[in-house]
């Protein structure tokens, strides 16, 4: 294996899981547009917007999101 930054592991990561498992979303600040690091770049685009939302920035909506997701 080839050696590759550790923000790039994550985003394969993610790639390989999201095509693996259909139920994988991601949702975060500003994920759609790749992240403040770049780790969610381009998964938008390839997964489509349903499986990669941006949320506000607050914490107690990202919880609701996640406690209604997992219902």
């Amino acid at each position: 294996m080839k050696p590759m930054r550790y923000i790039d592991a994550i985003l394969q990561g993610l790639q390989e899981e999201m095509a693996r498992d259909s139920s994988v979303h991601i949702f975060g600040e500003d994920v759609s547009l790749g992240g403040p690091f770049g780790a969610t770049k381009g998964l938008s685009d390839e997964f489509g917007a349903e499986r990669v939302r941006n949320t506000p920035i607050s914490e107690s909506a990202v919880l609701g999101l996640a406690i209604g997701a997992a219902l």
